[in-house]
């Protein structure tokens, strides 16, 4: 039972107060009494004419009745209250009594943005009243019954509004303009439109798909739930005011509900890890200590033309890399090799065509026999540069086509809101090329403001980059979000942002939450605590226990 034990003792306290206020109605200089306002209040006309239930659980039975042959039953329900309302015409600063014959457990009587009362429970019929005043230019009154929830159905009958009758307002208000889709999951559909205006005032707009109503909204928009998926829907939206007058339908928007499915595809939690830079950590002691299984190991870039090298400068093979790959292997793990970067001499400009560009990519994936390689294109040389990014795209296309089963990522940076103009003209050309990319990474750091709250523009940047891809490929939420990556910067960033441990873990559960592709971090080098620190190589900047960052990053499952 739901009703507060304090609000029952309220009313029974109030019951002699009831009193005084009725006998003070009788002898008011704004009080007047006629005919019974309410339309079929005796229900007898067999219908509920006159009356509008919620769920469409108001009914009219034979028995019990408590006058003539009709009464109004109210199915309530563990979510639905069966609330029946009717709207009637008022005169201001003016008295009224409402009053009702019920039965049944908690049936409650009142006017809406006024008074009510209510009975607990009664085998019998047994007689509800509740007066009010109307306002100073209140023209309308809605009155309504209801039952409790799970307390059944509940029974009225006999239902009069006592006073003088006032002008019947019959302008509708204006049609709602500009009906559109704002947003769609598997099983629900959110809808806005442009106000309606009234001589009195609009009260709240009802949602139709074809001529069943089905959402209400105080506001102008409303989320229709409990839809199927995959199914295409046409909605209207209806403007009411106080009277019950209705506005023209809304034009129609159609919207077809995603699949429901949650592509699988693939799956990275993959820290960088850099042998060449900052104090580089065993790999395997790491996979030990987290459970971390795969690693973004850094960079490749080119030593000399077109021949691809770790950092530019160590072999491709027979070096530390490959020892830390076969010692990364060998303990259950995985690598995808980085290519890029900000800095240095990189393969992108240094190739001179995309098959040139392709050869150099299919030397490190001959190397390391890998499954995945993801190119970090960055700053004015590659990222900023359209031969450079059509150049990769092209590459990255050869080199899908010719191993079968490999996963090509992008990475790059991006704006609180979402990719730049850069990156949104790479997302493009991806798509003019064919470029089959499986995985769009963004890096949501170095916006350049150390108050950056990183949680939400990490989630602002992804939501944006999100509605790109969608806008550029036509994928619904599921699919695009099942080719993002999130690349961050744990503890302080070059321009002093702070992402927390907290932080990376809320991130972390946002992931795995919306089912992306990839997460990772800068760098598992600087997975360590120093508090105060600033901006280091070989430590966060900020507390935190060793490889806590890997850690959470390891439970990243998508």
């Amino acid at each position: 039972m739901r009703t507060p034990i304090r609000t029952r003792a309220r009313l029974a306290c109030g019951l002699g107060t009831a009193l005084l206020a009725a006998a003070a109605v009788l002898s008011s200089p704004g009080a007047a009494f006629g005919a019974n306002l309410l339309t079929n209040g005796d229900l007898e006309a067999g219908t509920t004419a006159g009356w509008s239930c919620s769920g469409g659980l108001g009914s009219v039975v034979g028995s019990p009745v408590h006058g003539g042959g009709k009464a109004l039953a109210g199915a309530a329900g563990a979510s639905d209250n069966a609330k029946c309302t009717q709207t009637v015409a008022v005169q201001p600063n003016t008295t009224y009594t409402l009053s009702a014959w019920v039965r049944g457990s908690y049936v409650y009587l009142g006017v809406t943005g006024g008074p009510s009362t209510w009975t607990t429970s009664t085998g019998a019929y047994s007689k509800l009243t509740v007066g009010f005043t109307t306002g100073a230019s209140q023209t309308s009154a809605e009155v309504y019954l209801n039952g409790w929830y799970g307390q059944g159905t509940y029974y009225a009958d006999d239902i009069t509004l006592d006073g003088p009758g006032g002008s019947v307002d019959t302008q509708a208000p204006t049609t709602p303009g500009s009906l559109t889709s704002t947003g769609r999951t598997s099983t629900s559909a959110s809808l806005a439109w442009t106000a309606s205006t009234d001589n009195v005032g609009v009260t709240g707009y009802d949602v139709y798909q074809g001529g069943n109503k089905v959402a209400t909204s105080a506001t102008n928009s409303a989320t229709v739930n409990g839809l199927t998926p995959d199914t295409a829907y046409a909605f209207s939206v209806r403007a009411r005011d106080l009277a019950g007058n209705t506005s023209p339908g809304s034009n129609t928007v159609n919207v077809t509900t995603e699949n429901g499915t949650v592509p699988t595809g693939f799956k990275q939690a993959a820290p960088y890890l850099y042998l060449g830079w900052g104090n580089p950590p065993s790999a395997t002691a790491v996979m030990n200590a987290t459970g971390a299984k795969w690693f973004t190991m850094a960079f490749i870039l080119s030593s000399g033309g077109c021949t691809p090298s770790w950092d530019g400068q160590r072999p491709l093979t027979g070096g530390v890399d490959q020892s830390a790959i076969a010692s990364i292997r060998a303990a259950g793990g995985d690598v995808v090799p980085s290519i890029g970067g900000w800095q240095g001499n990189k393969l992108g400009p240094n190739c001179s065509t995309p098959e040139a560009l392709a050869g150099a990519y299919q030397q490190v994936i001959n190397a390391y026999g890998l499954k995945a390689i993801d190119v970090d294109i960055e700053n004015t040389d590659e990222f900023e540069n359209a031969v450079v990014q059509d150049r990769i795209l092209g590459a990255l296309k050869i080199v899908k086509q010719n191993n079968p089963g490999l996963k090509t990522i992008l990475t790059f940076g991006t704006g609180t809101t979402g990719p730049t103009s850069w990156g949104n003209r790479l997302i493009e050309q991806a798509k003019a090329l064919n470029a089959d990319i499986d995985v769009f990474t963004i890096m949501p750091f170095d916006f350049g403001n150390a108050s950056t709250d990183m949680y939400a523009s990490t989630v602002s940047a992804t939501e944006g980059l999100k509605a790109k891809l969608k806008s550029t490929f036509g994928w619904n939420d599921a699919t695009a979000y099942s080719h993002i990556g999130i690349s961050g910067m744990n503890g302080v960033s070059d321009t002093q942002e702070t992402t927390t441990v907290q932080n990376w873990t809320d991130i972390r559960n946002w992931a795995n939450s919306h089912h992306i592709a990839r997460l990772a971090f800068w760098s598992v080098n600087r997975d360590r605590g120093c508090a105060g620190g600033g901006l280091q190589e070989t430590c966060s900047g900020i507390a935190q226990s060793d490889w806590q960052f890997t850690s959470i990053t390891a439970g990243f499952t998508g």
